[in-house]
């Protein structure tokens, strides 16, 4: 399926032809990326390509999934509903949604409590917790071999999100990555290249052995974090190569304190497990895209009466002139989380990562250099937030 990429110079004179939207898995962690999302469309700032992984899926149908000015609101819409307590004996009524100030001891009884529920309980709208002697059937198939059940997830998706529209060529592109259980190979499911469906973002986030294998034409798949937890690479890799302006929203820091004790060693092998090797990746994409362009400037010394060699053809498929931005945010951990912070799904807890969120993207928009086009000399940058508050 060929699809047109939609131009993305706007009101907000940015003289990209792609402006992406990368988001890492992160469970519960991910409506920091909603509030990221919503500094931007506050800016005016409407990215053509949003790629994710795991949780970074779900926000991603949800976003391309929407027309731009309900984007917000169903959003909201979203989290808000897969957020919302069922009435069990772990309830805690009394408990304010909006972000306030409490003892952190207090907030880390309050998230241990709530992300027991969810252990117990499920999450509503998202996964319901399978009983307890099914997971020792012999006869149970790769779609219930798991602690949860995640069908109701699908019922959401179909709620909000509309899938002719992430389907409509020219709209936006959309890019979900997932791990083949039979053969361990990572994919990606773009809607360049095939009509994309729930299933195909059930499968982003199908988490072992929590969550079931995603049966998708035939084939099991699971989460993409297991191999890696963000598209970036993908995104700089596909062809064809454009100057690009990416928005890299991660939520795992590489970087942390030493562990003092054993459960923050859990805390901290969680993190670093899934952070990504961003920084890596942009190194390594650095390197690649100044080789690329030397390959270019050497290949203008090559006289006319040599350019129709299969050497050249070859060189000329390899050199490239394009220039990219990265833009890498990263969420912060509170002092109260602790291990469970990527499925404690509590109300007040994603208000305030939506509010972090928020406010990160508010603040790197202030550096409006930062979203310049990268010079020819040098034609990859990164951008920091993180980087640029601590060094």
């Amino acid at each position: 399926m060929e699809r047109a990429q939609a131009s993305a110079v706007g009101a907000t004179g940015l003289d990209y032809p792609i402006i992406a939207l990368v988001l890492q898995g992160g469970g519960a962690l991910g409506s920091y990326q909603a509030g990221v999302y919503e500094g931007l469309a506050e800016a005016g700032i409407h990215p053509n390509w949003v790629a994710g992984i795991s949780i970074g899926a779900l926000n991603a149908a949800v976003i391309a999934g929407n027309p731009p000015e309900r984007r917000m609101e169903r959003l909201r819409a979203f989290w808000e509903f897969i957020c919302r307590q069922p009435w069990g004996p772990l309830t805690l009524p009394m408990l304010p949604a909006a972000p306030v100030e409490l003892p952190d001891a207090l907030r880390m009884v309050v998230d241990s409590v709530e992300a027991t529920r969810a252990m117990l309980e499920g999450q509503n709208g998202f996964f319901v917790p399978r009983p307890w002697y099914t997971h020792a059937l012999a006869s149970q198939g790769p779609h219930t071999a798991s602690f949860y059940d995640t069908r109701p997830l699908r019922t959401t998706l179909e709620r909000f999100v509309d899938f002719d529209r992430i389907n409509s060529a020219g709209e936006m592109r959309v890019s979900v990555g997932a791990v083949n259980v039979r053969n361990g190979n990572f994919v990606y499911f773009d809607n360049a290249q095939r009509k994309l469906r729930p299933e195909h973002f059930m499968a982003s986030g199908a988490l072992p052995p929590g969550f079931p294998a995603v049966e998708v034409d035939g084939e099991f798949y699971w989460d993409g974090g297991l191999v890696t937890n963000t598209p970036l690479q993908y995104v700089l890799t596909t062809p064809p190569r454009q100057d690009a302006l990416i928005f890299q929203i991660d939520l795992w820091s590489a970087l942390g304190p030493l562990p003092k004790d054993l459960l923050q060693v859990a805390v901290r092998q969680k993190d670093i497990q899934y952070s990504s090797r961003t920084r890596m990746i942009t190194n390594y994409m650095h390197e690649e895209q100044n080789y690329r362009r030397l390959l270019h400037e050497l290949m203008e010394l090559v006289p006319e009466s040599e350019r129709d060699s299969a050497a050249y053809r070859r060189a000329e498929r390899l050199a490239c002139t394009c220039r990219r931005n990265v833009v890498h945010l990263i969420y912060r951990d509170k002092p109260y989380e602790s291990y469970h912070k990527d499925y404690q799904f509590g109300m007040l807890t994603m208000n305030e990562h939506w509010s972090s969120g928020l406010s990160d993207m508010q603040a790197t928009l202030r550096n409006r250099d930062w979203l310049q086009k990268p010079s020819a000399e040098q034609p990859f940058v990164t951008h920091d937030l993180q980087r640029e508050r601590h060094g």
